[in-house]
């Protein structure tokens, strides 16, 4: 073979492969701009998430801010009542010490009476809890011989709290001894 020829060969081989090569190079090179590409929009993409997380945590948070603002204003009414109800209570009972004809007892306990079949609960305690007594009204204790008139004497109470509602309720006998004593708790479940 001719040398010229063998140089014409080499330098061929030598042209193919510089084509080969530069036009891997441009391959790669498009490939990694794809990459780069799909990596923008991946990023873009993962902060739009996190600003609606955020969105959504500062919504959830300001819906429970509202909802303990609600809950602080129920106990405040909540209080204002039983406030009320203990002023007027008191006013029966002024009302029946000044009446010849009427008893204080009688007045306190027919007041009760009313005040539990209108609320269910009885005579109320501060903040969310509800007492009440049934049975025998408390003025009877002071009477014992009153005929007709039972000397038990059975309390109810109610606790709203964050964690769970709680009922108790007891009942005392005519000598003043607990003859029943029941708690019942029910956990607030997360919706």
């Amino acid at each position: 073979m001719d040398t010229g020829v063998i140089v014409a060969i080499v330098v061929g081989v030598l042209i193919v492969l510089a084509l080969v090569w530069f036009l891997g190079r441009a391959g790669r090179s498009r490939r990694d701009e794809t990459h780069r590409a799909e990596a923008r929009e991946m990023r873009r993409e993962a902060e739009v998430g996190s600003a609606k997380a955020d969105r959504t945590r500062a919504e959830a948070d300001a819906q429970a801010a509202e909802a303990r603002r609600q809950e602080a204003l129920a106990r405040e009414r909540s209080v204002s009542a039983d406030e009320q109800h203990r002023e007027a209570r008191e006013r029966h009972i002024e009302a029946a010490e000044k009446d010849p004809d009427a008893d204080p007892d009688e007045a306190a306990a027919e007041f009760d009476s009313r005040h539990a079949e209108t609320t269910g609960t009885g005579t109320t305690g501060a903040g969310t809890t509800g007492a009440g007594t049934t049975g025998a009204d408390t003025a009877a204790t002071d009477q014992p011989d009153v005929p007709g008139r039972d000397q038990s004497v059975e309390h109810y109470e109610r606790t709203s709290e964050p964690e769970g509602d709680s009922e108790r309720r007891f009942e005392r006998d005519q000598e003043g001894d607990v003859v029943r004593d029941e708690t019942y708790e029910q956990p607030r479940t997360n919706r």
